[in-house]
């Protein structure tokens, strides 16, 4: 079910054009982070733990949780906007609740309002450890459409 203020985009290629824009960003690759799932307003970003994502506590990097997250909701606002639109993140508010510690991070994004001009995003990081999941972040984003403007 879609959350309220959610439509439906009108490209039928949208994850597509979503999954092909992660593969151009070169950010993502450095991390060695993966984009298993999207969906309409949802993307999934996946985060191996390993030694070049941490801090010097042994834990992945708070800047690092910040990238999948904004990437993860960035994506989800993407499914949204027409092939002749791209994203850009304008602004977002993070809370580390615990340290990033586990075997892989898992961010997932979503839409919470998607407007003509603005779209509210939300993501979550997760910590696998175990296979048990433990809430380690949470964002609020706002992403500003340019229409008539795709990416380079």
């Amino acid at each position: 079910m879609e959350p309220p203020g959610v439509a439906h985009a009108s490209d039928p290629h949208f994850a597509d054009r979503v999954r092909e824009s992660f593969d151009r960003q070169n950010a993502m690759h450095l991390i060695q982070a993966t984009l298993p799932l999207v969906e309409h307003g949802r993307t999934e970003i996946h985060l191996p733990h390993w030694h070049g994502v941490e801090q010097q506590h042994g834990f992945v990097h708070g800047g690092v949780v910040g990238m999948i997250a904004d990437s993860a909701a960035g994506y989800a606002a993407m499914t949204m906007v027409p092939p002749s639109a791209s994203v850009l993140t304008v602004e977002y508010k993070m809370n580390l609740m615990a340290p990033a510690d586990g075997e892989k991070l898992i961010a997932r994004g979503e839409v919470v309002r998607s407007g003509r001009t603005l779209i509210v995003t939300r993501a979550e990081v997760f910590a696998v450890k175990d296979g048990k999941e433990s809430l380690c972040a949470l964002m609020q984003q706002t992403i500003m459409v340019m229409h008539g403007r795709t990416e380079k």
